[in-house]
């Protein structure tokens, strides 16, 4: 992909509908984690990137299934069952709560009886679903934006995913923290994190090496691609990575490269690869994993 062919996502201009959006997916993500049985490190959880936006997959439901699709291209949410089910919510400026009361009653139409928990996730701001009056923006044309820039990084990820041999995760979309991740693993349980609850317990209970894309939040207010390690080995933070605008960020605790700084360079996707392989490499060497059995040659 050519520069072009990111389109430019600057948060605060579409700060609003990304909260709104943001919404939604948790409504549609807790669906698949309440009726999909359990996968280490919480796999059961996330969306994927489609063509048109983001899947359930099929989910299991008596005995069929179903997926849910944010379909960014027409706008709508579409729901198929396998038993030949239908249903498509129009997306456009809407409450969530008033969002969150049609898709419930969709699921019913379609025979699918579950329930949430209606409370958001890793977001500053709890209000329950079925009260959320205040998110409630869609621009049409952000949206669509966030849908290509997702797409060309799950490209790139899945390239990036495909040199290593171990233990991988697939190139997922959380709903809680909002971004797209792959999670690399060398095969050693990692030491119990000091006061981790049952959700980051699991999420971290072998040594990982991960890099992804988000959006920005309030706390970091820029699109940008991340790398961490977990544990962090010591030192890593010290490690020079490419490309030269990336470093490490000392309150997020992890390397950072702004998505701006991806679509200035000559080749973006070499510019996001380079990232990804030289975080994994930094922190793979300082851990001592056994990079000679762990990665295609």
């Amino acid at each position: 992909m050519t520069s072009n062919e990111w389109p430019a996502l600057h948060f605060r201009e579409w700060e609003a509908t990304c909260d709104t959006v943001h919404m939604w997916a948790q409504i549609v993500g807790k669906t698949r984690m309440v009726l999909s049985p359990p996968e280490n490190h919480w796999w059961h959880v996330p969306l994927y990137v489609t063509p048109l936006g983001l899947t359930t997959s099929a989910v299991p439901c008596g005995a069929g299934s179903f997926d849910v699709e944010f379909d960014f291209v027409s706008h709508n949410l579409r729901l198929r069952t396998s038993g030949g089910g239908r249903h498509a919510i129009p997306l456009y400026p809407r409450a969530v709560a008033d969002f969150y009361a049609e898709y419930i009653a969709c699921l019913r139409s379609l025979g699918i009886e579950v329930t949430i928990r209606p409370v958001p996730e890793e977001f500053d701001d709890t209000t329950p679903f079925d009260q959320d009056r205040h998110h409630a923006s869609y621009d049409k044309e952000a949206v669509d934006c966030f849908r290509r820039v997702l797409i060309g990084c799950d490209r790139v990820l899945k390239k990036f995913k495909g040199g290593f041999l171990g233990k991988s995760s697939p190139v997922h979309f959380f709903w809680g923290s909002f971004d797209l991740t792959v999670t690399r693993f060398c095969g050693r349980p990692a030491p119990p994190r000091t006061g981790a609850g049952k959700v980051m317990a699991e999420a971290y209970s072998h040594e990982e090496i991960s890099c992804g894309f988000w959006p920005g939040d309030r706390r970091y207010p820029h699109a940008a691609f991340y790398a961490y390690a977990s544990p962090s080995p010591a030192g890593f933070e010290k490690h020079a990575v490419r490309p030269a605008q990336a470093g490490w960020d000392s309150a997020m605790g992890e390397f950072l490269l702004r998505y701006e700084d991806v679509r200035a360079s000559a080749s973006p996707e070499e510019a996001v690869l380079d990232f990804c392989q030289s975080t994994y490499q930094s922190a793979a060497a300082l851990a001592g994993w056994d990079q000679k059995a762990l990665e295609r040659r």
